[in-house]
């Protein structure tokens, strides 16, 4: 797969479709789910072929928009861009699923990146996964942005569970459109937080939960 650029803006711009007409991202279940896979374990990871690897990422200084007020001549801006499809990790260090709990990141205010591609298996525990829904859940102490094969799930003023969701609560997004087949890839980035950010604290970011769920 080719790896897709990251372009910085240079002046301000409307979005494509106005933020309040965005078509509401699916949400998941909250009924009991069929059949849960736990990936931070070596097993659960495997199962979907998912080899995580993260790399801390940095707020840098960047020119402001051109169209910005004179008072702000240069405005920040997150490097790497991990989010997107296709984006070249093979150099950052690989996270045994197991250790996906350890404390990373310097603390204070500090961000780090996560991925993993994860390919539907036919049978997983025993559990048949063709035609059924599957929600990928990640909880991030303290705050987690997930995207999805390229894409941020969103939308103005209803859910959306790839935003942030509050403080250490759980992001639960829908896989497929609306149901899995064996074998659909599904490239994960999560933009791991640590906050409240204006609120710093001594503390570091990983994962309290992460697993794929299974609905019939």
């Amino acid at each position: 797969m080719s790896q897709a650029i990251y372009t910085r803006p240079t002046k301000s711009a409307a979005p494509a479709v106005p933020p309040l007409l965005q078509p509401q991202p699916q949400i998941a279940p909250v009924v009991p789910p069929a059949h849960v896979v736990n990936l931070m374990t070596r097993e659960g990871s495997a199962a979907f072929g998912a080899r995580w690897r993260g790399k801390e990422a940095k707020l840098v200084e960047c020119p402001s928009l051109s169209d910005s007020m004179a008072e702000f001549p240069s405005t920040y801006d997150v490097e790497p861009h991990a989010e997107l499809v296709g984006f070249d990790d093979s150099a950052w260090k690989e996270i045994a699923a197991d250790d996906l709990g350890a404390r990373r990141g310097g603390g204070m205010v500090s961000f780090y990146w996560y991925r993993a591609t994860l390919t539907i298996p036919a049978d997983v525990g025993g559990f048949a996964t063709a035609g059924t829904k599957a929600v990928f859940t990640v909880n991030v102490d303290d705050y987690a942005e997930v995207w999805v094969n390229g894409v941020l799930p969103r939308a103005a003023g209803r859910p959306s569970p790839a935003a942030i969701q509050g403080f250490n609560m759980p992001n639960r997004l829908v896989l497929g459109e609306p149901v899995v087949q064996p074998g659909d890839r599904f490239e994960i980035a999560v933009f791991a937080i640590n906050g409240p950010i204006s609120a710093a604290p001594a503390n570091f970011l990983w994962f309290r939960e992460a697993k794929v769920e299974f609905y019939k």
